[in-house]
């Protein structure tokens, strides 16, 4: 039976899963605004998923980590992201997606967060080429498609050696960061090599999908990459802050302030009807990239900063997109 992944008309372009950034709020807003055509969750821990039942007894709907597993019905095609180095506790979070409504699980392994390596997940998985194999199988038990996002290398490029070990398990997709995981960000995306990487799809699984990350800036400047690449489809970071509107087309300098205020606003009821047991100071993530950009932000953001609850940070929107031009 095919999967959404053979479905999906090429190029298609799809939001980069960030912790603590495209949680189950955000998600909400960007489908009603513009939606991407495959969403992922953030990546949950599945040792964490297993544990808090098997050795402490907690139902699975009692586990605080199922929060980062909301999703609306408009989120569909969905991805449960997991990270993860125990194919017991990968099978158990992919068996769990299964059963909550997921189209597919997709498997981390380019995280570079200390603590996540610490694990032997993330970024470390490309340390381990065997034992990635074995989380792999173990995530196809939920007979899901699997798919995983990854980096070109560890401290050096390795796509030579790392891209085919994981293209020979004949996954749905595979995501690319075009930056080892030495680089993190702080140098510019490896798109002078995105052609290799195509030629080794082609050669080792010519029907898994690859979608390439790292730099994109926009939906133009997406298709660009794509076209340059041979890629099927584009995953989309730093360019969805302050704009969910950025799947259609939109860029920053088409918005007005009235239109980031009202989508903060809107942001800010989902994050309280959504995630209620996650702290406030989380929404202050998203306040520099909304409000910014015309005189007088600077100011109104500093007041933003200074608010506690979502009731006070709403009334001072409610009251700065009345002074807005409509």
């Amino acid at each position: 039976m095919q999967s959404f992944w053979n479905k999906l008309e090429k190029p298609f372009f799809v939001m980069a899963p960030m912790a603590d950034v495209t949680d189950p709020a955000y998600r909400k807003l960007i489908t009603e605004y513009g939606k991407p055509d495959i969403t992922w969750t953030e990546f949950v821990s599945a040792d964490g998923l297993y544990a808090t039942r098997e050795k402490k007894g907690m139902k699975d709907e009692e586990n605080p980590l199922m929060r980062d597993f909301l999703f609306t019905k408009g989120e569909h095609p969905i991805l449960a992201q997991i990270f993860g180095s125990n194919p017991d506790t990968i099978r158990y979070a992919s068996l769990l997606a299964r059963d909550l409504g997921f189209d597919g699980v997709d498997i981390n392994m380019g995280c570079p967060d200390r603590s996540i390596e610490k694990q032997g997940a993330g970024a470390a998985m490309m340390k381990h080429p065997e034992k990635a194999a074995a989380i792999i199988a173990a995530a196809k038990e939920s007979n899901l498609p699997v798919s995983v996002k990854t980096r070109i290398g560890y401290n050096v490029q390795e796509i030579e050696t790392w891209i085919p070990t994981l293209l020979k398990e004949n996954l749905s997709a595979l995501t690319v960061h075009l930056r080892t995981r030495k680089e993190m960000s702080l140098v510019s995306a490896h798109w002078d090599v995105a052609q290799r990487v195509t030629e080794l799809r082609n050669v080792h699984a010519p029907d898994t999908l690859l979608l390439g990350n790292g730099d994109v800036t926009s939906l133009v400047d997406a298709r660009k990459k794509v076209a340059e690449s041979g890629f099927d489809g584009i995953m989309l970071g730093r360019a969805i802050y302050g704009n969910p509107w950025v799947f259609t087309g939109r860029v920053p300098s088409d918005l007005s302030p009235r239109e980031r205020l009202e989508a903060l606003h809107k942001l800010a009821t989902y994050f309280d009807e959504l995630r209620p047991q996650k702290s406030f100071h989380l929404l202050k993530k998203h306040f520099k990239a909304f409000v910014q950009g015309w005189e007088g932000a600077s100011e109104l953001r500093r007041e933003l900063m200074e608010t506690e609850t979502i009731g006070d940070l709403q009334i001072k929107l409610t009251d700065a997109i009345q002074e807005q031009a409509p």
